[in-house]
């Protein structure tokens, strides 16, 4: 499995919370944590939008993609709206989280709580080449649960 190195900063005052990590030696995510002063309670229906404390710097030729908790999703009804998020590599701001609670209950963010986790990977740029046809697959323009 590949290695990269990527620089990250702690935003002023999150300097107590972990850096996103690995919860297990086979995790695709990095978990990322609430960096909220006090706490934030999200409405059922609610939504808000959550810092996690920190900023990245990543390599051209990569992409952070932020993705909900399954267990959040599951248990409370939360998750993320945009999701799954995108943090560029020219990017350079403090990673926040749009959460929003489809539960029936009002969910209270405390510091330091897992809400979401991250996903690096590498991306490609496109060049377009422009045809007037398409080579045929089985499934041609079949859509929308068509499988």
């Amino acid at each position: 499995m590949e290695t990269i190195d990527v620089r990250i900063r702690r935003i002023a005052g999150s300097e107590d919370l972990p850096l996103p990590r690995y919860m297990t030696d086979r995790a695709a995510g990095m978990d990322l944590c609430a960096a909220v002063a006090a706490e934030e309670t999200i409405p059922p229906g609610g939504r808000k939008k959550i810092p996690t404390g920190i900023a990245v710097a990543l390599p051209e030729g990569y992409e952070a993609q932020i993705r909900p908790r399954s267990g959040l999703a599951l248990h409370e009804g939360v998750t993320l709206l945009n999701a799954p998020g995108t943090i560029d590599a020219d990017y350079r701001g403090e990673i926040a989280l749009i959460v929003v609670n489809h539960g029936d209950a009002p969910f209270v963010v405390t510091r330091g709580a897992r809400l979401a986790q991250m996903v690096v990977q590498k991306v490609c740029r496109v060049r377009w080449v422009e045809s007037d046809g398409l080579d045929e697959t089985q499934r041609g323009a079949g859509g929308f649960g068509h499988t």
